[in-house]
């Protein structure tokens, strides 16, 4: 069987990063406001937050963007319940996830139900407000096709196309196209023109909008109605 395990070095104290695609699993300069520009404003969350609103993403990794999504939520204070689904190929020791979310206290809190979750191997992490995740295991080439749910949102957080181009496929792309509902959204820090043309032929309206730091551009798509 192949070693999921990511493999890890850490650069600029205690930002991980992949051995395997050699690509920080988060921003080198502010991780919270990469996702909160990238994947909250790019979903236009938490405006559009309603009980039952389902947020889904290709990328578990630290687990940071969910926790944010979850962060949102309650500051938003909508009533209900927020459903929360990613996909990980390659899950992160509780250890390293515990210290890649250290750098960043504000999330003290809720990274500590994600840690103490994930270590016990609970399919299902309570995040607090109302906040519910379910981290899917193995190759989303696979595992997204096969399920059942359809997202409000999705944040794609792959490493980069060039490295792990695997998880930016056309074919997977239309695979989150046929997972979003009516209205539905998704955000990426990539504006990588295969992605786009991948994410246009599934039937998205695709824009190519400002980026976070060092990225001039992302891309932003909407199922239409």
């Amino acid at each position: 069987m192949q070693d999921q395990r990511p493999g890890l070095d850490w650069r600029a104290g205690d930002v991980p990063v992949s051995r395997r695609y050699d690509d920080p699993y988060f921003s080198l300069d502010d991780g919270l406001a990469e996702t909160r520009h990238v994947f909250l404003d790019g979903n236009d969350l938490p405006g559009r937050f309603r009980d039952g609103f389902h947020v889904a993403e290709l990328g578990f990794g630290t687990g940071l963007n969910m926790l944010m999504a979850a962060e949102g939520w309650a500051a938003h204070g909508a009533p209900g319940a927020l459903h929360l689904t990613s996909f990980e190929a390659h899950p992160m020791e509780p250890a390293d996830m515990a210290r890649a979310l250290a750098a960043f206290p504000a999330l003290a809190q809720r990274a500590a139900r994600l840690v103490a979750g994930w270590r016990s191997g609970a399919p299902r992490i309570d995040l607090g407000d109302g906040t519910r995740l379910e981290v899917i295991i193995g190759d989303a080439r696979t595992a997204l096709p096969a399920w059942t749910g359809r997202a409000d949102a999705w944040f794609l957080d792959g490493f980069a196309p060039a490295r792990n181009p695997e998880l930016w496929q056309p074919d997977l792309m239309a695979a989150v196209a046929a997972h979003t509902v009516p209205g539905g959204t998704a955000a990426t820090y990539t504006a990588a023109g295969h992605v786009r043309r991948a994410l246009a032929a599934a039937g998205m309206d695709v824009a190519r909008v400002p980026g976070y730091g060092r990225k001039r551009h992302m891309t932003k798509a909407r199922m239409p109605r």
